[in-house]
């Protein structure tokens, strides 16, 4: 067991299998005491003896750490509210919370429907919310009664979905853009108490990905070291929960395999100006050109 979160306390949401499972036990092993997130069956948010999260749980304590399983769903306002405070009341207090919950509903945007659509957003972009929300408020309220910046990690899921507009997954790409700017606005606003927020965007094997294209790129391989195994992704949520990276927020971190990779911002570019207001014919004397030339770029690239 490491110690770099010796005394830590974190809430991993999706936690009973796949990337949330790694990373909780990737937290566990540096020293976090881990509270472990999943949907659950009980409707008292207790969850069955047969949860995976419960499994998840018996793994940590059996290589020695602490742990314990919270159910609930992330994209219920109350059932947030428990999650965070069985974390504290169980542990506490609360340092860390890794944002991993999802699912996808993928359908052409010409084809999806309403629910496909709103159930994909609640889960992803409202349940990566509630939980930003319940700890921030719980973070500036320690803060204050300190009179000092506290340890706070805020550490979300996004995905190169929303940066390239994955064409079946309008809802997934819409929530990861949204989950993307939710935590450039924490990062913002969090900075005076202590708290650092960034997000990644893992690829991996999971329950979402196994299927499909994505099931076929991300196989495991007869042999040798598997790229998409969500083990590879664990370390560097471990690393951002860390003092470490106390100085480090405001970022999105593409990280499979055995590569991390910074996404840039958005920059400016090309500027044009008119001599006086813009009409429809100066906008085309100036743009069509521009715009010409990038989209012949564009196809001689994805030709060659």
């Amino acid at each position: 067991m490491g110690n770099s979160l010796e005394g830590k306390v974190a809430i991993v949401t999706g936690a009973g299998r796949g990337l949330g499972r790694a990373e909780a036990i990737a937290l566990a092993k540096e020293g976090a005491r881990v509270i472990v997130n999943d949907y659950g069956v009980g409707a008292d948010g207790s969850g069955s003896s047969e949860e995976p999260a419960h499994g998840v749980v018996d793994e940590i304590r059996k290589a020695g750490g602490e742990a314990a399983a919270a159910f609930g769903d992330v994209g219920d306002w109350d059932d947030v509210k428990s999650v965070v405070k069985k974390a504290i009341d169980t542990f506490g207090d609360l340092n860390i919370v890794v944002n991993n919950a999802g699912f996808c509903r993928d359908r052409m945007i010409f084809k999806m429907t309403e629910e496909e659509f709103d159930s994909v957003i609640r889960v992803h972009l409202k349940g990566h919310f509630n939980f930003m929300r319940m700890s921030t408020e719980y973070w500036r309220d320690q803060s204050k009664a300190k009179g000092a910046p506290i340890y706070g990690r805020l550490i979300s899921t996004s995905s190169e979905a929303f940066l390239f507009g994955s064409t079946g997954q309008p809802n997934y790409a819409a929530a990861k853009a949204g989950i993307t700017a939710l935590t450039l606005v924490a990062a913002n606003a969090m900075a005076k108490y202590g708290v650092t927020a960034n997000a990644i965007c893992p690829r991996a094997l999971t329950t979402m990905t196994e299927s499909g294209l994505t099931g076929e790129m991300f196989a495991k391989p007869a042999e040798g070291f598997h790229a998409f195994a969500p083990e590879n992704v664990a370390p560097l949520v471990a690393y951002l929960a860390s003092p470490m990276a106390a100085r480090i927020s405001g970022y999105v971190l593409l990280v499979w395999g055995k590569e991390v990779t910074i996404v840039n911002s958005p920059t400016l570019g090309k500027k044009f100006e008119n001599e006086d207001a813009w009409t429809v014919e100066d906008l085309d004397r100036h743009l069509t050109p521009h715009f010409e030339t990038l989209e012949a770029i564009k196809d001689g690239f994805i030709l060659s």
